[in-house]
């Protein structure tokens, strides 16, 4: 072998080298970018999930929208309701709204064997007034599963604020007291005013009575307008109503929440003609928690990677600063762990 061919080989050889130790070089800072990457949103995580005193909520999980799913996710929270029992939805304004389908509740309602229980709405429509209300509730297929209450039809009752920054009383329907527990079913969307309804609004603005409504949207300015308050006042009022129904219920041990999210829109079931929801449905979710729940819902769709419509309209209007304002005044936590109940 002549000299010049036994060079080449050799500079061949280096170049292989050259080229494999690049390849190593490249190939371990990728790693290293994605191992540090992890261990930011990890934290992040964990950092958003904090509160001060280091609770930690369970939320249970199901990615199976049915009526046996369901049931097991209630029987998951080991809750044992004291009483009547009311079951609180949206009956959802006509005339293609997305509210719960009464299929898919039927067999927990009657379980529980509760009274769908819904408040009269404070701007005009279909369910301003009573008659007109249980004629949706009829219509929607809920009057065939359950006795249905509208609990302001004979007015409203005061229940107090401790310690809010908004609000001193929470009006009610009167025939809220009527009820020793409340089982929560909440279909999780987003909210033009709110920016996203879950178990806080559910309980806050759905469980008030038409003047209360008024109230929270005003920050307790008028009982007789809902529009016109300013936003953080709003959503501060809406958590802290939240609150007063929580103390009211024996101090949240009368009360569980369940959201489904399913028909994610963009609207909210009180908008008859909602924007047809551009992302994929994501499961059942339950708590007795309901600063958890909602936080976890809205981690859920943040991570989605079609959420993006429902993302921006949960940031449009700082619907976040609810679940603050919840957490700060007790309510609930934004700390939480996800125990999935699929096999």
């Amino acid at each position: 072998m002549n000299k010049k061919k036994v060079i080449r080989i050799v500079v061949t050889v280096i170049i292989i080298v050259l080229i494999i130790l690049a390849i190593n070089f490249v190939l371990f800072n990728i790693l290293r970018e994605e191992n540090e990457s992890n261990d930011s949103h990890t934290n992040t995580n964990q950092t958003n999930n904090e509160n001060t005193n280091g609770d930690v909520a369970t939320v249970y999980m199901t990615t199976d929208i049915s009526s046996e799913a369901l049931m097991n996710i209630y029987e998951a929270l080991a809750w044992q309701p004291e009483g009547k029992v009311a079951v609180k939805l949206s009956t959802g304004e006509p005339p293609a709204s997305n509210y719960l389908d009464p299929k898919l509740i039927k067999d927990l309602v009657q379980s529980v064997n509760g009274t769908i229980v819904e408040c009269n709405t404070a701007y005009s429509g279909s369910r301003s007034e009573t008659a007109m209300h249980m004629q949706v509730a009829e219509d929607h297929g809920y009057t065939d599963i359950a006795d249905v209450d509208i609990l302001d039809t004979d007015g409203f009752m005061s229940i107090p604020v401790q310690n809010g920054d908004q609000l001193t009383e929470d009006l009610v329907g009167t025939n809220f007291a009527n009820y020793d527990s409340y089982l929560v079913l909440s279909h999780f969307k987003g909210h033009a005013m709110a920016d996203y309804g879950g178990a806080i609004k559910n309980i806050s603005i759905g469980l008030a009575s038409s003047e209360g409504k008024s109230l929270i949207h005003s920050a307790g300015e008028s009982t007789t307008s809902p529009w016109g308050g300013e936003q953080n006042p709003f959503l501060e009022s809406m958590a802290e109503a939240g609150k007063a129904v929580s103390d009211y219920l024996n101090n949240g041990q009368n009360i569980v929440y369940v959201n489904v999210m399913n028909r994610l829109s963009v609207d909210c079931d009180c908008d008859g003609n909602p924007a047809e929801p551009d992302m994929h449905d994501i499961g059942i979710l339950a708590s007795t928690d309901p600063v958890a729940l909602d936080k976890a819902c809205i981690d859920l769709v943040y991570e989605a990677d079609d959420g993006d419509s429902l993302v921006q309209r949960i940031e449009s209007r700082n619907g976040l600063h609810t679940l603050e304002h919840a957490e700060k005044i007790g309510l609930g936590t934004q700390n939480y762990r996800i125990v999935s109940i699929d096999a």
